[in-house]
C-alpha cells in the first residue's frame, strides 16, 4: 500500500489503513476514537508530537511508515489493539526496540503497536528471576540485574530491544555458558490473535511456550517476560584488541584454536574491519584495515592470565583495551559501531567449524572488500546451547559453533549503495558452502526468502506451522519473518 494513501480523508472523516488482504481499510473517526478511549490515550498520527520518535527505526535503510500508532501501557491495551486490528482486518506491526535489520516493527501504511512504554524491570534476587516488560532495551535489564551481580543471556548492543531479541532466540556473550536467550526464558504473558491474555510456560500452554522460544513474533504479543538469572559480574574482564590486517591469516588460525579450547566463560567476537576514527585508535591506524577481537570473560578474575594467554601470545597489537570493567560496559562496548540513522545490510550463517577453506575465503574477501563500513567476522558460540535437544524450543540450531557475517553500513544517499549490497550478497554466496545451511532469524534481511525462514527452523518448522494454525490461523501476526499457517511444512 502506498504511503501516499496513509492519510485522513478530508471528505468523510475516515482514515485509510493498510489491510491484511493488501487493500485499503477505511475507518471512521468514531471507530478510532473508540479504540483511543479504550486504551485511555490518543492514537498517534503523522505530524503530531511523539510521532517521529515512535516510528523511528535503527536501520534507516527501511523506508516505511505506519498510518497510526497505538502506544500500549498494559496487557489490556495490547489486547484491545490486537482485537481492533483483527476485527477490522488491519495490517498490524509490533515495535519493541525497533532495532531489527529488516524493519519488522513497521507495517507500511498499517497500525503499529508501540510497546516502548512498557519498560519496567522487576528483579527477584532470591529466586534469581527478572520480570521484564516488552519495551525494555538490553541496557534496562542489565542495569537492573547487575545491581545484584546477576544477568541473563542478552545480546551485545545495549540499545537492542529485549522482546525482539528473545522472540527470535537470542544470543550474546553469555550464550556459551547458558544457551540461547530463550533457554533462559521461564514464562511469558502473551496476547494471542483472539485477543486473549494468556500465560505460557513449560506446564501451562506448553505448546505455545515452545513456539514462543524462537518464533514468538508469529504467535502473539508478549507483554511480560520472566527470565532466569545467573551470577555474573558486576566486574568482568574484556574489551577490544586489534592487529594489522597483514596478520589476518595468522590471527584467524589462532582464533580457531583458542575458541575451540576456550572455557565457557570466555566469548570472543572476531571482526575484520576498517579502524574507526575513535580516540582509542592510534591516529596512523584510523581508516586502515585491522583484525580485531572483542572479548568478554565472565569467569574467576584470578584466571584471566591463564584464559587469555592465547590472545596475549599473538603479541604486538596496535591497540589493547582489555581490562577489568563493569559487565554493563562490556554490553555496550559495540554500541558506537552501530549508530542509528545509517543504512545497514548484511548476510549471516551459522557454521559448525572453521575449516581451512572458510578461513582462506574470508581472508580473500577482506582483502578485496570495497565497502568502507563493512565488517566480516565471527561470533563465538557453542558450549551450553549444544547440549540441549534440537526440539527444545523452536529455536533449534543446536549444532551452531559460530555466526559468520558479512555486514555493511553506509550513510544515507550513498551513491554506491546498490553495488555494496551486491558485493555483500556475492560474498555471502561464496561463504555458504561452509555453513550449516541455517541462520539466526533475527539477522535475516527483508529480501531473504521464505525458504530462509523454513531453513532457520529446520525440522522444527512443521511443528511451528501446526502451532501457528491453532493460535493465529488468519496470520494476523505476519509482519515478521513469517511462519505461514497455510504453508505445507517441509521435512528436515
Amino acid at each position: 500500500m502506498s504511503r501516499h494513501l496513509v492519510e485522513r480523508e478530508s471528505n468523510g472523516g475516515r482514515t485509510v489503513i493498510a489491510g491484511l488482504d493488501g487493500g485499503a481499510v477505511h475507518l471512521k473517526d468514531d471507530q478510532l476514537e473508540g479504540l483511543a478511549s479504550g486504551i485511555g490515550r490518543p492514537l498517534l498520527r503523522p505530524g503530531v508530537d511523539g510521532w517521529a520518535a515512535a516510528v523511528m527505526l535503527w536501520n534507516a535503510d527501511v523506508a516505511k511508515a505506519p498510518a497510526l500508532v497505538v502506544q500500549a501501557a498494559s496487557a489490556q491495551d495490547v489486547a484491545a489493539a490486537v482485537s481492533f486490528a483483527r476485527d477490522n482486518r488491519l495490517l498490524l506491526s509490533i515495535k519493541g526496540g525497533g532495532h531489527n535489520i529488516a524493519g519488522t516493527a513497521v507495517a507500511e501504511g498499517g497500525l503499529m503497536l508501540d510497546m516502548s512504554g512498557m519498560n519496567a524491570v522487576s528483579v527477584d534476587p532470591e529466586a534469581r528471576l527478572a520480570r521484564v516488560g516488552p519495551g525494555c532495551l538490553l541496557q534496562d535489564v542489565d542495569r537492573a540485574t547487575q545491581e545484584y551481580g546477576l544477568a541473563t543471556v542478552l545480546g551485545f548492543i545495549s540499545e537492542v530491544g529485549v522482546a525482539g531479541l528473545a522472540l527470535g532466540g537470542g544470543l550474546g556473550y553469555l550464550t556459551r555458558r547458558f544457551g540461547w536467550t530463550v533457554d533462559n526464558l521461564e514464562e511469558v504473558e502473551i496476547v494471542t490473535a483472539d485477543g486473549q491474555i494468556r500465560t505460557a510456560n513449560r506446564a501451562e500452554n506448553a505448546d505455545l511456550f515452545w513456539g514462543v522460544r524462537g518464533a514468538g513474533a508469529n504467535l502473539g504479543v508478549v507483554t511480560r517476560f520472566t527470565f532466569r538469572l545467573h551470577a555474573v559480574g558486576p566486574i568482568v574482564f574484556g574489551g577490544f584488541i586489534a592487529w594489522p590486517s597483514e596478520r589476518t591469516d595468522e590471527i584467524l588460525r589462532a582464533y580457531r584454536t583458542m575458541t575451540g579450547d576456550a572455557p565457557r566463560e570466555l566469548a570472543v567476537w572476531l571482526l575484520l574491519m576498517q579502524a574507526p576514527p575513535e580516540p582509542f585508535i592510534p591516529l596512523e591506524w584510523q581508516g586502515r584495515k585491522i583484525c580485531a577481537m572483542t572479548v568478554c570473560y565472565t569467569g574467576e578474575l584470578d584466571r584471566v592470565d591463564e584464559v587469555l594467554a592465547p590472545i596475549r601470545a599473538l603479541g604486538k597489537p596496535i591497540v589493547d583495551l582489555l581490562c577489568e570493567q563493569p559487565y554493563t560496559q562490556i554490553q555496550s562496548y559495540l554500541d558506537d559501531g552501530e549508530p542509528k540513522g545509517l543504512h545497514y545490510y548484511w548476510k549471516t550463517e551459522f557454521v559448525a567449524a572453521l575449516s581451512d577453506g572458510l578461513l582462506a575465503t574470508v581472508v580473500d574477501q577482506f582483502a578485496e572488500c570495497p565497502v568502507p563500513g563493512a565488517e566480516l567476522g565471527f561470533l563465538h558460540l557453542g558450549g551450553a546451547l549444544n547440549e540441549r535437544a534440537e526440539d527444545d524450543g523452536a529455536v533449534g540450531n543446536r549444532n551452531a559453533q559460530y555466526v559468520l557475517g558479512v555486514n555493511g553500513m553506509w550513510e544515507p544517499n550513498e551513491p554506491r549503495a546498490d553495488a555494496y549490497r551486491q558485493w555483500i550478497r556475492d560474498a555471502w554466496q561464496r561463504q555458504r558452502p561452509f555453513a550449516t545451511g541455517r541462520t539466526y532469524i533475527n539477522f535475516q534481511t527483508a529480501d531473504d526468502s521464505q525458504e530462509r525462514v523454513r531453513a532457520s527452523y529446520g525440522a522444527n518448522y512443521a511443528r511451528l506451522v501446526d502451532i501457528k494454525r491453532r493460535y493465529d490461523p488468519g496470520n494476523q501476526f505476519r509482519v515478521n519473518r513469517n511462519v505461514v499457517p497455510t504453508a505445507v511444512p517441509e521435512s528436515g
